[in-house]
């Protein structure tokens, strides 16, 4: 019988999860922020952080908000993200309101743009550095509008960041700490690099449940599945996750396999290949992050699914293909 390792192992130009020294140093006993306070903090009563795109740059996102709140705790802070994206975020405890915006949308963004000026933010954090996360944090009129040098219209933030290498100096940055370098530039704590974390909300949690008792399935062990990935170069082969499904039912687990909707073809060709019974659920964001902190194991492609699986402490098998992993490596 071959080991969850082995199995994994068995693609050469694929790669499981590793620690390495570039993140995961998390328990300082005294966090530090990376320079001296750029403006007088107690003057600021609502920050806004900008994070657009997709569920793992969300979730990566997570860290900065538990640095932001726990600096400031009676501040609002607000972030802005995508609006497929907004459910993973829901009853988060660092989060006053999430702010969403509908993905190749013009009027959308006008509306958007309208909207968070009219909030008038003290402090805006563009955490993203694409186009239209730029233009948006332009358009807040905040007092400090922060991002990197390095960005694209780098001139539309009147605070101006050194690349996050130089930050922390280290060759090396996770995603996790390219943004909290923009925070921690400006004053705020983060040396001691919060973990990535979402909430289980009650709703989510019962229907899980169900869903769980309906099929059988309540009591058991239960491993999540995500055969998916965004791009075929991160995607590993059905037949791969077949052979890790049924070394995990003899083992005593109950795997429950899920996919977007543009992904169920991936999922019918891991039943297909697969002799051990797999159960799928369509589930939304929140019930995902339910199902995921529900499992006692997750097995998956590097993506949203995974870094969700991890913000709840699950844990892991990741299989990388041609992502960076020392930048985009789960962290929880």
């Amino acid at each position: 019988m071959h080991s969850l390792r082995d199995i994994v192992d068995s693609s050469p130009h694929l790669r499981g999860i590793e620690k390495d020294a570039t993140y995961g140093q998390q328990g300082e006993s005294t966090s530090r922020s990376l320079g001296p306070a750029l403006w007088d903090w107690s003057d600021v009563r609502k920050v806004l952080l900008v994070r657009l795109r997709s569920i793992g740059d969300t979730v990566l996102a997570t860290p900065s908000l538990a640095a932001m709140k726990r600096f400031i705790p009676n501040a609002r802070v607000d972030i802005l993200v995508e609006t497929w994206v907004a459910p993973v975020l829901d009853g988060h405890p660092n989060v006053t309101r999430v702010i969403t915006l509908e993905r190749n949308s013009l009027p959308a963004r006008a509306r958007v743009a309208r909207q968070i000026r009219a909030e008038r933010y003290d402090v805006v954090y563009n955490l993203h550095g694409g186009t239209t996360a730029t233009l948006l944090t332009r358009a807040t009129g905040a007092r400090h509008r922060v991002g990197y040098a390095t960005y694209q219209y780098a001139q539309l933030h009147n605070h101006q960041a050194p690349s996050p290498s130089l930050l922390w100096g280290q060759t090396k940055t996770h995603s996790v700490e390219q943004q909290l370098a923009l925070l921690g530039w400006t004053g705020v704590p983060v040396t001691d690099r919060p973990p990535t974390q979402l909430a289980v909300t009650a709703t989510a949690a019962s229907a899980v449940e169900d869903r769980l008792q309906a099929a059988g399935l309540d009591g058991k062990k239960i491993a999540l599945i995500h055969p998916a990935a965004a791009f075929a170069t991160k995607q590993w082969a059905a037949d791969k996750f077949a052979r890790v499904v049924e070394f995990l039912a003899d083992n005593g687990f109950a795997s429950v396999a899920i996919a977007g909707p543009s992904e169920k073809e991936v999922l019918n060709s891991l039943i297909e290949n697969c002799s051990a019974k797999i159960v799928t659920f369509d589930l939304t964001l929140p019930e995902v992050t339910a199902l995921a902190a529900r499992s006692q194991l997750f097995v998956g492609n590097d993506s949203g699914i995974a870094h969700i699986a991890s913000a709840v402490g699950t844990p892991s098998v990741v299989v990388f293909g041609s992502s960076n992993i020392a930048h985009w490596r789960e962290e929880g």
